[in-house]
């Protein structure tokens, strides 16, 4: 992600926000711990709440009420300024906190690059090889069906 831009940075969050949602909580814990971890403020302290999943029929139907989903979230500010926000499935507070920091330091000119190399990346890596072993092991149980044709006559 070595492009500049507003666009490339919209880019960089979104992928940050992709790892760092679907990685265990002590996983960006022990990475953050690698890493320096400036003066920050929560703007919203972590809390827990309930979001509703709709869903349409058939793909692209009429919408519909599926049912309710635990959520967390966090707000914090760095003290140079930068605002990050963390949202996560389920009741982990500490989580959002953490993904909301990892938000506001990947704005970060300074700590950006540091954040990508020590946190964010060594995530990817082990989010792609489980979901790599996943698909593998879903391969291994893969049927093949054929349709044989009768001959009546």
């Amino acid at each position: 992600m070595s492009s500049t831009g507003p666009n490339s940075k919209q880019a960089q969050r979104k992928a940050a926000m992709m790892v760092l949602a679907h990685a265990a909580a002590t996983d960006i814990a022990g990475r953050l711990a690698a890493i320096a971890v400036p003066a920050h403020e929560n703007l919203r302290e972590p809390e827990n709440g309930l979001v509703m999943l709709r869903g349409r029929i058939g793909g692209d139907g009429a919408p519909f009420n599926l049912g309710e989903a635990t959520v967390s979230r966090a707000a914090v500010r760095l003290a140079t300024g930068e605002v990050g926000f963390g949202y996560t499935l389920g009741r982990d507070a500490r989580k959002a906190q953490m993904i909301a920091l990892c938000d506001a330091m990947v704005q970060s000119a300074e700590l950006s690059g540091e954040v990508e190399a020590k946190v964010i990346a060594p995530l990817r890596v082990a989010m792609n090889a489980e979901r790599g072993r996943k698909a593998a092991e879903t391969a291994a149980t893969r049927v093949d069906f054929y349709t044989m044709v009768r001959g009546e006559g």
